[in-house]
């Protein structure tokens, strides 16, 4: 019988969106604005924010600014990071993980603080071979350079990773670095004008080890 690991090829390391990707933050900021359609305004005035400023401004003020420009009073961004360790993760996200993790690196590439992203990455019981943060990359993404640092903490070129994103502003960035990518898109969000479509959409997570399993084929 054929030994199945030569019919798959997984990529040398899996980077991951953090707060869209792989934690439901969406239902803690619904939590935190008093009611989901609150919520939802709030994260995507958040998200434009973070996504089309380019160099990394203090993540909590843009936080703050998002609720004020949404009429949010200034309690909502205090009970974000207030309950901050309530963030959990989507259905199958651990398992795809600890699926992952035998077979190659896996990162974190967040739009967020180091103190607030490296709690949030703590909360995932995977042990991270990197977890870059927008601050830290000075940047915030779709800036190629959050991408890059954690390609270069790997020691992994584009062509031998693949990204997992939460929103489609990150196929922005994707592919301008070059990697290929699957959108965990759990909510639904539309895809942004002018956004490169990724190489797989789904509303869930258990498609992402078999499309890494066949990264290549051997």
């Amino acid at each position: 019988m054929k030994d199945s690991s030569s019919t798959s090829s997984f990529p040398k390391a899996v980077l991951f969106d953090l707060l869209t990707a792989l934690l439901d933050s969406w239902s803690l900021w619904d939590r935190s604005a008093g009611s989901k359609e609150a919520g939802r305004a709030w994260r995507a005035e958040y998200l434009r924010l973070t996504y089309g400023c380019g160099r990394y401004i203090e993540y909590e003020t843009l936080v703050k600014q998002a609720a004020k420009q949404v009429g949010l009073p200034s309690s909502a961004p205090d009970a974000l990071e207030a309950n901050w360790l309530e963030l959990a993760p989507w259905d199958g996200v651990i398992n795809a993980l600890r699926q992952l993790q035998p077979h190659c690196k896996l990162a974190v590439v967040t739009n967020c603080s180091d103190r607030l992203g490296r709690r949030a990455a703590a909360l995932l019981p995977v042990r991270w071979d990197a977890v870059v943060t927008a601050e830290e990359a000075c940047a915030y993404k779709p800036d190629p350079r959050p991408y890059q640092l954690a390609l270069e903490r790997l020691n992994v070129s584009p062509e031998e990773a693949a990204f997992v994103a939460g929103s489609s502003y990150d196929m922005f960035g994707t592919a301008v670095v070059g990697l290929r990518t699957y959108w965990h898109n759990r909510i639904g969000l539309p895809l942004v004008d002018g956004a490169p479509p990724p190489e797989i959409e789904s509303d869930g997570i258990d498609g992402l080890v078999a499309w890494a399993g066949n990264f290549t084929k051997g």
